[in-house]
């Protein structure tokens, strides 16, 4: 029995060391369920906590006060895949905060504070499978180049935020993009939403209630209309549509135009009186050699 026991020494001791260590590099004010998981959730936080574990997978910061990340935090935290950042009081995320190896699969920040997701913001992270972006209410802007590289990306919420618009390249460059979530927005049915309505019914599967789930508004009166009530013909007017470049290309054809003609009838009234100038010579000679 003796050697048995012996011979367990070093697991014993092993799971003991485990047991009364685990938790031991946990912030003070956070929880520590398991060794990988820091759980912070509704601390009164004004900051990120200090003494996170390197090591950390799942970070819980929801329902603090939190008004930033620093741009280099996934660099210092590498093996991150879990971060829930939800109803603080983020209002910007700095460039480059989402490195390119960073390995996080799952970002919530919703119910914050943030205005505008420019281009840059994910940094092409490749991992990223799910980011919430929902119940911000002032975000009114998101770049057309806001999620390039984000080519894992499955889930992504933009739901009751303040988007009026937003250009479809944002959406069309997300090849594995399963589920979009985009109502509760105060979107307007003007040509600037027509390649938006486009692809939304191009891809209606990928929107948890369809258009039916999704409203804006008219230009003329303001009335908001379900998107079902929609269709092509409704954007018909925006096809004949000139944008400001389109008048400056006409603009310069038309001056090119003149310019050609100008100069055609310049050339054309040189070589006329050429020609008469010489018609007058030869007639000339021709009276000087009959005398």
């Amino acid at each position: 029995m003796l050697p048995c026991v012996c011979r367990l020494q070093p697991v014993l001791a092993l799971f003991f060391f485990t047991l009364f260590t685990q938790g031991e590099n946990c912030p003070t004010t956070c929880l520590c369920p398991d060794p990988h998981t820091v759980d912070c959730s509704g601390r009164g936080l004004t900051r990120l906590p200090d003494e996170i574990p390197l090591d950390v997978r799942r970070l819980l910061l929801a329902d603090n006060w939190i008004p930033r990340i620093p741009s280099d935090f996934l660099v210092l935290y590498s093996d991150l895949v879990y971060l829930d950042l939800r109803n603080n009081s983020l209002s910007h995320i700095e460039p480059g905060t989402l490195s390119t190896s960073s390995r996080l699969v799952f970002l919530d920040l919703g119910c914050n504070n943030l205005t505008e997701i420019p281009k840059g913001t994910f940094g092409e992270s490749r991992s990223l499978i799910k980011l919430r972006l929902g119940n911000n209410p002032y975000l009114s802007m998101v770049n057309e180049d806001a999620f390039i590289g984000l080519t894992s990306l499955r889930e992504l919420e933009l739901e009751r935020n303040a988007l009026s618009g937003l250009q479809v390249g944002a959406l069309s460059q997300l090849p594995s993009l399963r589920v979009v979530r985009l109502e509760g927005n105060p979107w307007v049915c003007n040509c600037n939403f027509a390649n938006l309505f486009t692809w939304l019914v191009e891809n209606s599967h990928k929107l948890p209630k369809g258009i039916e789930g999704m409203e804006c508004s008219l230009p003329t009166d303001g009335r908001r209309v379900p998107l079902s009530q929609l269709s092509q013909d409704s954007f018909r007017e925006c096809q004949i549509t000139l944008t400001l470049t389109d008048f400056f290309i006409i603009i310069f054809s038309g001056i090119s135009v003149s310019v050609a003609a100008i100069m055609a009838s310049f050339f054309l009234a040189s070589t006329v009186h050429c020609f008469q100038r010489w018609s007058k010579g030869t007639k000339g000679d021709e009276e000087e050699s009959e005398e």
